[in-house]
C-alpha cells in the first residue's frame, strides 16, 4: 500500500492563511501524521537553509550559522477532539468587532504554529541561530509527549540559550508556568447492609470530611521573580459506592494541585500528603514540575523589550517546563486567548497572528535580539 502524498501548504500566503490551512488538517492527539508530513514537506521544499530532523511526528529544523547564541521556538501540532468546529471560518467577534478565525485548533495552538512555520521559511539570516520544533501528543498524558520523547532520543538537537513556546498568551509574554500534580486520595470503610448501616463504616461519609477541607482551602498567591502565580487545590473526580443497598467500603478523590514554580515537584507532593495526612492512602499519579519565569536571562530581557509588553505569569502548565528542566529559560508567547483553548467556539484574532509574527520577526532580525554573531 503506497503512502499518500503529503498535503501541500501555501507557505507564501503568510501566517494568517497558514493558520486556516493547518487547522483544516485534523490532528487530534494520536493522529498527527498528516500534519507532520505537511510541515516536513513544506520545510524540505522551501527552507534549504534549515537542517530538518524527524522523530516520529515531531519535526526539528535548525539553522547552523555559527551564531553566538541559539533560540529554540516550539509549538505542538495536535488538538483536543473536534466537535463540529471544522473547517474553520472567518468571523467578526461580536464583542470586540475584531476579525477572527473560528474553529478547532485556532487558539491551541495552530495560529502559533503557523507564525513559526512562516518565519522558519522566511528568516535565512537571523541574528541568533534558531531551532524550530513542532511536536506531537501535547494534549494527552505527559509521558506520551512527542517533545519529551524527542528530547530523550536526540538531546543534542535541543541545546539552546533561550526558548519560546507558542502557547496562546493573547500576544503577551507569559513567564514560566505553574507545576501540576494529580493525587488519588483514598478513604476506606467496612461494608454492611444499608438497612443496618451502623454495622459498617461508610467510606463516602469519611471522604466528605476531606471534601469540606478542600472547599475551605484558600489557594496561595506566590510571587516568583517578580511575577505573581496563583495556586489551586481542587477535587476533580470522586469514585465510590458498591450497590444501592450496601454501605461503601471505598471512596477515592482525585485531586489536582497547581503549584507555583518556587516549589519543586517533591515539595508539592509532600504538601499534598500532609494536607491529606488523615487519609488511608495518598497516591501521586501524575507530576510535572513548573518553570520559573526565566526573564532574568539577557536574551529574555531583549525579547521583552522588543515585544513591548509587560510579562505576566502562566497559571497553567506548559512545555516551558521541559526546557526549564534542561536549564534553558523559557517563556510562552503566542496568539489567542487561553480561556478559549479547547472551547467549541475557539477563535483567534487575525490581528494577534499578525502582531506575534511581526514581533518575532523584528526581534530575530535585529530589533532587540542583538545576541551577536560568532567571530
Amino acid at each position: 500500500m503506497s503512502t499518500p502524498a503529503p498535503l501541500l501548504l501555501d507557505i507564501a500566503a503568510g501566517p494568517v492563511e497558514l493558520t486556516r490551512q493547518l487547522c483544516d488538517i485534523p490532528s487530534v492527539s494520536g493522529d498527527e501524521r498528516a500534519i507532520a508530513d505537511a510541515v516536513e514537506a513544506a520545510l524540505r521544499t522551501h527552507a534549504p537553509h534549515l537542517r530538518v530532523v524527524r522523530d516520529g511526528d515531531t519535526i526539528v529544523a535548525r539553522t547552523e550559522l555559527g551564531r553566538a547564541k541559539r533560540v529554540a521556538i516550539a509549538g505542538h501540532l495536535d488538538t483536543v477532539p473536534i466537535n463540529r468546529n471544522l473547517p474553520v471560518r472567518d468571523e467578526v467577534d461580536a464583542a470586540t468587532g475584531e476579525a477572527v478565525i473560528w474553529g478547532r485548533g485556532t487558539v491551541d495552538m495552530k495560529a502559533g504554529v503557523a507564525v513559526q512555520l512562516a518565519l522558519a521559511v522566511e528568516l535565512k539570516d537571523p541574528t541568533v541561530d534558531l531551532t524550530w520544533i513542532w511536536y506531537d501528543h501535547e494534549e494527552v498524558a505527559s509521558d506520551l509527549s512527542g517533545l519529551g520523547r524527542a528530547m530523550r532520543n536526540r538531546p543534542e538537537l535541543f541545546a539552546a540559550d533561550f526558548a519560546i513556546l507558542g502557547e496562546p498568551s493573547n500576544g503577551t509574554i507569559e513567564g514560566g508556568c505553574n507545576g501540576t500534580l494529580r493525587a488519588r486520595v483514598t478513604m476506606r470503610g467496612r461494608r454492611a447492609h444499608s438497612a443496618r448501616g451502623w454495622m459498617g463504616v461508610n467510606a463516602i461519609h469519611r471522604a466528605g470530611e476531606l471534601l469540606q477541607r478542600l472547599a475551605a482551602y484558600e489557594a496561595e498567591r506566590v510571587v516568583v521573580d517578580g511575577l505573581e502565580y496563583r495556586e489551586g487545590l481542587n477535587a476533580v473526580h470522586v469514585e465510590g459506592g458498591v450497590a444501592g443497598n450496601v454501605i461503601p467500603d471505598h471512596c477515592s478523590i482525585e485531586v489536582n494541585y497547581r503549584f507555583a514554580p518556587s516549589r519543586s515537584g517533591e515539595e508539592a507532593a509532600d504538601f499534598v500528603r500532609e494536607f491529606f495526612s488523615d487519609a488511608d492512602e495518598v497516591e501521586i499519579v501524575d507530576l510535572a514540575p513548573g518553570a520559573r519565569p526565566g526573564l532574568d536571562a539577557p536574551l529574555a530581557q531583549r525579547f521583552v523589550a522588543a515585544v513591548g509588553v509587560e510579562p505576566t505569569a502562566k497559571f497553567g502548565w506548559t512545555d516551558v517546563s521541559r526546557f526549564s528542566a534542561l536549564g534553558i529559560p523559557a517563556v510562552n508567547f503566542g496568539p489567542g486567548d487561553a480561556l478559549l483553548a479547547h472551547a467549541d467556539d475557539e477563535r483567534v484574532p487575525v490581528a494577534q497572528i499578525e502582531f506575534t509574527a511581526s514581533a518575532l520577526r523584528s526581534w530575530l532580525t535585529g530589533g532587540g535580539a542583538d545576541a551577536g554573531r560568532a567571530t
